[in-house]
């Protein structure tokens, strides 16, 4: 089938920018999250999942989190970081899926995260990343 706009096609490669740049800063947001605005609610929500020490485990959590995200944002790791991304997302999803009251997230939007980060392990970093092609 004929693309509608095939010049649009010359910048393929900008596609995993935009969303690993994207991703990325979602995840550094997630991460200062845990660590400032919401720790309570998720040592919470690791104490009732019998996730213990739920304090260490939830400041580890958000520095994989920042440190992912800023990893993402410079194409640096890529692939290994979204592999990362796309397991934690993926039990943060089963856990809304099982237990949304626990928190309170929306299925949505861990599903569309989840989704970017299946593409870019896919996909690889795009243009404008530390990683080089082997």
């Amino acid at each position: 089938m004929l693309s509608v706009f095939p010049e649009l096609l010359n910048y393929t490669i900008l596609a995993p920018l935009i969303l690993r740049v994207v991703v990325g800063v979602i995840f550094v947001d997630l991460g200062f999250l845990k660590l400032k605005g919401e720790n309570d609610r998720w040592v919470a929500s690791f104490r009732a999942l019998g996730l213990h020490p739920a304090d260490l485990l939830v400041l580890i959590y958000g520095i994989i989190q920042i440190l992912g995200g800023v990893f993402l944002i410079a194409g640096f790791l890529t692939q290994a970081v979204a592999l990362v991304f796309v397991l934690l997302t993926g039990l943060e999803l089963l856990i809304e899926w099982r237990a949304r009251e626990v928190l309170k997230r929306d299925l949505v939007f861990y599903l569309l995260v989840f989704s970017i980060s299946l593409s870019l392990m896919l996909t690889g970093p795009g243009a404008y990343a530390i990683d080089l092609p082997l």
